[in-house]
């Protein structure tokens, strides 16, 4: 392994006799995911060196077929590179495929595969926290890259309606359309909407009831939320579970909520689910038991406070 991949400053000793990983981003020196994986390593008693890697935004491929090439075992994928990871991936699974996007690849008999754990994870985490999702009413907020890893996982739990809604409504149709006939398999009635039709709905009084709204977009990197206060006062009830996929500190999005008497999550209970996911793919189903990602959170969010 030619250790120059690495944004990290790494002793060769430190990677010595084990299996290479990484998370490839730009940019990445933010990224919590190899001290999580090395958690989950310590916990299963595993060998490896998870590392970050930073290529310029129009080289991810030459630099994800030199990690390979010279033995990395698998990679995590975020921001700007989960579409190229895709395309990268010679095989997709299903949930991959209708995600358009990739967060973990892995090689497998000389063939690179692709995977998408990031709705897997928030799956993980809604349960973890006692969200029953069956029968639910779900609002997803934003229709880019976030909510298209979210909406398959979230579907296959069996929602009785979920609401796509956007900025741009043509967006959430698309959605609608790619993901209908997984909708359809579950009995579930897919919507789409413009976020400026709610802003109607909830001027007119009408704005429908959700049991779970999920902020997907960009909008809380940018300290702002995808709702107007007057949405956010119809749509936020107490028996609503308000989630936002960024984590680190309260958002905007979040405050609304709390206003209005909902629970509240940001996404750091999915970052280390989506991981521990891709953690059992690199090394194994067996290794389900001897992890423990409710632990790892708990002790990520102590570090972080």
């Amino acid at each position: 392994m030619d250790i120059k991949l690495f944004y990290d400053q790494v002793d060769p000793a430190a990677i010595l006799g084990r299996t290479c990983y990484a998370v490839v981003g730009n940019p990445i020196g933010h990224s919590r995911s190899p001290w999580i994986h090395q958690r989950f390593a310590e916990q299963a008693e595993q060998k490896m060196y998870y590392g970050r890697i930073q290529p310029p935004v129009e080289q991810f491929n030459a630099n994800a077929q030199a990690f390979f090439q010279q033995g990395g075992h698998g990679l995590n994928i975020t921001v700007p590179f989960k579409l190229e990871a895709c395309a990268f991936a010679k095989q997709l699974t299903a949930r991959a495929q209708l995600a358009g996007a990739v967060n973990t690849l892995w090689q497998e008999a000389g063939q690179i595969n692709g995977d998408n754990t990031d709705g897997l994870g928030l799956v993980r985490d809604l349960d973890a926290q006692g969200i029953e999702l069956k029968g639910m009413k779900i609002l997803i907020l934003g229709a880019g890259g976030a909510a298209r890893g979210i909406i398959g996982p979230l579907l296959t739990e069996g929602p009785a309606v979920m609401m796509i809604a956007n900025r741009s409504l043509g967006k959430a149709k698309h959605l609608a359309i790619l993901f209908g006939e997984l909708a359809q398999s579950v009995e579930a009635t897919l919507l789409a909407e413009s976020i400026d039709d709610l802003a109607t709905q909830a001027s007119s009084g009408v704005l429908g009831q959700f049991d779970l709204v999920i902020n997907a977009t960009a909008a809380s990197l940018d300290v702002l939320s995808p709702l107007s206060d007057q949405v956010a006062a119809q749509l936020f009830q107490p028996r609503t579970f308000a989630y936002d996929l960024v984590y680190g500190k309260p958002t905007p999005f979040m405050q609304q909520a709390l206003q209005h008497g909902s629970r509240v999550s940001d996404g750091l209970g999915m970052l280390v689910e989506q991981a521990a996911a891709a953690f059992l793919i690199w090394r194994g189903a067996s290794f389900s038991s001897a992890i423990n990602p409710r632990q790892v959170l708990a002790e990520l969010r102590h570090a972080l406070a």
